[in-house]
């Protein structure tokens, strides 16, 4: 058993753990479900009319430490429904998922641990008294039954668990180091986006600094597309019903979309992907052979229903701003335009010094009904996905059930600088949208031939990738990305001419700058753009003034002496352009 896998045995097994500790002080309560987790491991309860919060976590680890004394091992048993349903006969949840599990002809199994019954599927330690000792209860939350807003609100408790103390303690602290690059905090003290109640949630407001970062990375993806071959195009926010049955998103999707009714009577929709509309940009001329690739490009807004309670700063949002593009090509041309695809997500992650790992997310075979498409198009389509990787020497990871419901994709990993893992670019191969679509061009013989299409996304969402980035960088950007590049900070009001004439010339270098007139001393000036992270202050008094200079000082408070505004420009023009 691999790593991965154990730790995700060991938290299972820790919310069993959990589930127990609950039982064991309010016996009234009602275990739902409780599955491991990316970070650890959660378990919903229904406690009725008891209020359970964070105050209550140390009192359930006290009981835990307690119950795993006398928990040996995990004992496994197949039963009958009818004894599974006795076992659980005062819990409507559990009652519920052994009907579930019938229904499907599945085995309904028990295990147990000391005194404490849980229905499972299994994924459990063996020896857990000696191995499941470095766990921490994290949170308090509310969770609604099976994910529907229309089921009653449960109480979720989130936990971790590690093999080690050390690890357990490891995690603590990059908890820790990450509040305090909380990007919703950032964001707030940098006055790059903020959310209005009026407006409503899920939907941020981007200010004048913040729109400008979500510029400046946008031009970048354009760049390295635009070198590639890109065309931009644009669609509209809104279609009719027809297109999404067409595709199936709206079958596969209908309760995530905003729907808009007519005044005759039609049924519209919010966009929630661009890629329907782009088929038909495709579509609405005769294409040779001799046309393609088609590559289209477009940085819209798309928007999902998402329910309140899922709602995270920019990390879920209800209008996603993608980076979207998407390639009709033959199939013999596939190797060649997603390789494309991956130089460009080298190049730009590149710039942030992220490293990459590659997972190939492919489809679940013994869950067909979740994908369009026969069981051959997804195998011809993976193995095209897994010979380009194999092709371009990449190390990867295979992830069944972690494709597309329209196709398997190429998913880059990226870890930031607190050594967490997010899931970046992606590099989708779709052979079912252009069946579903009839898409194809004329071949030599003259003939119809059905093409593929490529989906790819640099940042996929702007909203989550500044995100990241902001909390990466705990948002202090660097210089070329950097809303305000250069805070300019006259001493006294008899150096404000300087500081303006200065501010002048570099701004026609297109340095972005802010020049600080307020009467208040320089410290508290500097003090100011610090907090601001700004990457670079340029202190100007009368030795200044005399010099054409500038005292440089940057925003970890290094002194850097006093250098010429000539080498000043210099200076920032070269960091400015190699990204460093």
């Amino acid at each position: 058993m691999d790593q991965n896998t154990s730790l995700a045995d060991l938290r299972h097994s820790c919310a069993h753990l959990l589930a127990a500790a609950v039982k064991s002080i309010w016996p009234h309560a009602q275990p739902t479900l409780g599955p491991s987790t990316a970070e650890g491991f959660y378990y919903d309860f229904d406690f009725g009319d008891e209020k359970i919060s964070d105050a209550d976590l140390t009192k359930i680890e006290k009981e835990m430490v307690r119950i795993v004394k006398s928990w040996e091992s995990f004992s496994r048993r197949e039963v009958h429904a009818d004894e599974a349903r006795k076992e659980f006969a005062n819990n409507k949840y559990k009652l519920e998922l052994i009907d579930e599990i019938v229904s499907k002809g599945e085995v309904v199994t028990l295990y147990q641990s000391g005194s404490f019954v849980d229905l499972c599927r299994g994924g459990h330690i063996q020896n857990p008294r000696e191995t499941l000792l470095h766990f921490k209860l994290m949170s308090v939350a509310g969770a609604y039954w099976r994910g529907d807003e229309k089921n009653t609100m449960l109480t979720r408790i989130y936990g971790t668990a590690f093999f080690t103390k050390e690890e357990l303690g490891g995690y603590l602290t990059m908890l820790e180091e990450a509040k305090k690059r909380d990007h919703k905090k950032l964001g707030r003290d940098l006055d790059l986006f903020t959310f209005s109640e009026l407006v409503g949630g899920g939907l941020p407001l981007w200010t004048p600094k913040g729109t400008l970062v979500r510029d400046i990375l946008d031009d970048f993806v354009w760049k390295l597309r635009k070198e590639k071959g890109y065309q931009k195009v644009t669609i509209p926010h809104i279609t009719k019903k027809d297109l999404y049955e067409t595709s199936g998103h709206w079958a596969k999707f209908e309760q995530e979309l905003f729907k808009i009714e007519t005044r005759e009577g039609h049924t519209f929709a919010m966009k929630p992907m661009n890629c329907p509309h782009h088929t038909q940009i495709y579509a609405h001329l005769p294409r040779s052979y001799r046309d393609l690739p088609q590559r289209y490009a477009e940085t819209t807004m798309v928007y999902r229903d998402e329910q309140s309670g899922e709602l995270a700063g920019l990390s879920r949002v209800r209008c996603i701003t993608q980076d979207d593009a998407h390639v009709f090509c033959r199939k013999s041309q596939i190797a060649t335009e997603a390789s494309s695809v991956w130089d460009i997500v080298d190049t730009f992650y590149g710039a942030f010094g992220f490293e990459l790992h590659i997972r190939l997310s492919f489809h679940d075979p013994n869950n067909m009904s979740a994908y369009l498409g026969t069981e051959a198009l997804w195998q011809e389509a993976e193995q095209a996905l897994e010979g380009l990787a194999t092709q371009r020497g990449a190390t990867y990871e295979v992830a069944p059930g972690e494709a597309a419901f329209y196709g398997p994709k190429i998913d880059f990993m990226a870890k930031d600088s607190l050594g967490r893992q997010w899931q970046v670019a992606t590099i989708q191969l779709d052979v079912n949208m252009p069946e579903r679509f009839d898409l194809h061009c004329t071949n030599e013989a003259g003939e119809k031939e059905r093409i593929v299409m490529i989906h790819c996304a640099i940042m996929g969402s702007i909203e989550r990738f500044t995100s990241v980035l902001i909390e990466h960088y705990a948002g202090a950007f660097p210089l070329w990305l950097a809303p305000v590049q250069v805070a300019l900070l006259p001493i006294s009001e008899n150096h404000h001419t300087y500081a303006m004439h200065v501010a002048e010339v570099l701004q026609k270098h297109g340095v972005r700058i802010e020049v600080d007139c307020n009467a208040r001393s320089i410290g508290a000036k500097i003090r100011l753009q610090t907090l601001q992270k700004v990457p670079y202050m340029g202190i100007m008094g009368d030795k200044e003034v005399s010099a054409d200079a500038v005292s440089l000082r940057s925003r970890s408070g290094q002194d850097m002496g006093q250098m010429s505004v000539d080498t000043f420009v210099q200076k920032l023009i070269s960091e400015i352009e190699n990204r460093t």
